[in-house]
């Protein structure tokens, strides 16, 4: 019996001196490359983390409440076919959709451990405490860590569920996204499952409204990059000199995040050294959200050695999720 008193355990694999060298070489590489690029994971700092949990509140944010309709339906389905006895959750953020797999695994009274994985430390630790408090019988044990370099350090053993929610897959272009399957696949072995949630390809109208809402919350998470930015790498942005657009790449079949300067402008750099020249109108990309069709998951994980088992989605047919095995 695990004792709720006891603080959780949680592995750090991630401090601000790798968090700054990570920003360093990515803010190198990407505002340096023409057109410009940074990628999306520098969005969730602690005020970044905040701000993403209130998009997921929002009226024109349909993935978050579609895949919850999923999961509470199928909780129970799920967790008795993966038959797993840990749980891990990649990007878990608050765990909130989670919470319907956790109170059917622990129902199901096989679940002995749950593993939150996210790149947020005090937003890991503050969801490890609440978790522990509400599902006294199972081990929480959280990871902070960064998806491309710590899933092999995430703890083996027993037999795992592992959940990719949120649509969080489809931020990787599909070579990447190939590349972090495959490294995920070494971790697993047989009698393991993957559960992964997909935003679905819809009316491109629908999606831009997903990713600009009224409110100005999404513009506000764009924007929020160049204060990391500022904060850890000594620069000088100013966000209201940067305008936020969400446009549907329909070749690539992604939504773009992007942030528009607004003037002819030189952005300081002190850390790095570097001053960055942005001409009015000039766009730099924060952010892709690929958006899916069945038979293309289906194939994607087939090429990294999963088998699609279950295929469910919400009553509207606007979110997959998909539980596949070795």
């Amino acid at each position: 019996m695990h004792n709720s008193t006891l603080t959780p355990l949680v592995d750090v694999h991630l401090d601000s001196t790798d968090i700054e060298r990570g920003l360093r070489d990515d803010v190198r590489a990407g505002l340096t490359s023409d057109p410009k690029d940074l990628p999306p994971k520098w969005f969730y700092d602690d005020t970044g983390s905040a701000l993403f949990d209130e998009i997921t509140r929002l009226e024109e944010y349909y993935p978050t409440r579609a895949e919850r309709e999923i999961l509470l339906r199928q909780a129970v389905s799920i967790i008795e076919i993966a038959g797993a006895d840990t749980l891990v959750e990649l990007g878990a953020g608050t765990s909130d959709k989670t919470r319907a797999l956790l109170d059917a695994a622990t129902d199901d009274g096989r679940l002995q451990r749950f593993i939150p994985f996210d790149v947020s430390e005090r937003f890991l630790r503050d969801t490890s405490l609440k978790l522990a408090a509400e599902y006294p019988s199972i081990t929480i044990h959280g990871v902070v860590g960064d998806f491309d370099h710590h899933v092999d350090l995430i703890p083996r053993g027993g037999r795992r569920l592992v959940v990719m929610l949120g649509g969080t897959i489809g931020n990787y272009a599909p070579g990447p996204r190939a590349r972090f399957l495959r490294s995920l696949v070494s971790t697993m072995k047989q009698g393991d499952h993957l559960l992964l949630g997909t935003d679905l390809v819809k009316d491109p109208r629908r999606l831009v409204r997903a990713y600009d809402d009224v409110a100005g919350v999404t513009a506000a998470f764009n924007r929020n990059m160049l204060l990391v930015i500022n904060r850890y790498l000594d620069a000088d942005f100013d966000p209201t000199q940067f305008d936020h657009v969400a446009r549907w790449n329909a070749e690539s079949e992604w939504i773009e995040m992007l942030l528009r300067s607004r003037v002819d402008q030189t952005v300081r750099i002190k850390s790095l050294q570097l001053d960055i020249g942005f001409r009015r109108g000039e766009l730099t990309r924060t952010e892709i959200s690929s958006k899916f069709r069945r038979e293309g998951v289906e194939r994607e994980l087939a090429e990294v050695g999963l088998e699609m088992t279950e295929w469910y989605t919400d009553i509207a047919g606007d979110f997959g999720v998909s539980l596949s095995r070795l």
